[in-house]
């Protein structure tokens, strides 16, 4: 045998034992007498931490966020609403995700309720003209909601989807409600 040929099998004996006790399961493969090439280890060969994930507590706290929506009840009556997609919506969500927001509403001008949050959202008042079922910020810190109809400078926050006029006049025209916004799940 020749100097090169004892040389590289004592290189691959070497490595073979270096690498089957590196915890590593590389196998070496002898391609020749004079070269060897690594491989990536099976799919039966890998074992162990490597293959064990640990979930992403921040994606799972985001994942329930997602699934969770903000809902109005008005007295004992959930109704749907389509929120705009603002920053005083999103103000609004983080406000309601340790609990609900409970809000005294009080009738004005035979067309609305109008209630205090009790703190100031951000705001983008503009000139609006509103119609029944309209759910508008006044001022940063009140919500009103419209059986009616008014024109002011207001931040739209959604409207009321499921209820017609009649509807929405049975629901706030006949005395001071209480409303509740909370975060509930997406069902």
């Amino acid at each position: 045998m020749s100097y090169k040929k004892i040389t590289a099998c004592i290189l691959i004996a070497v490595m073979t034992i270096c690498m089957s006790g590196c915890g590593n399961s590389t196998t070496v493969t002898q391609l020749s007498t004079d070269t060897a090439y690594e491989t990536q280890p099976s799919q039966e060969q890998q074992t162990g931490s490597e293959n064990i994930t640990e979930p992403n507590t921040e994606e799972q706290r985001s994942d329930e966020a997602a699934e969770k929506v903000l809902q109005l009840k008005i007295a004992d009556t959930v109704v749907e609403v389509d929120w705009e997609e603002n920053e005083s919506v999103e103000a609004l969500r983080k406000m309601c995700e340790e609990e609900p927001l409970t809000i005294q509403m009080y009738m004005y001008g035979g067309f609305e309720q109008v209630g205090s949050i009790g703190t100031a959202l951000p705001r983008n008042d503009v000139e609006t003209t509103t119609a029944f079922g309209d759910i508008v910020l006044y001022s940063g810190d009140q919500i009103v909601v419209f059986y009616g109809s008014n024109s002011w400078e207001y931040t739209r926050l959604g409207h009321i989807t499921d209820q017609d006029t009649a509807e929405m006049e049975e629901l706030l025209g006949n005395g001071d409600v209480t409303i509740t916004v909370s975060m509930e799940d997406n069902k």
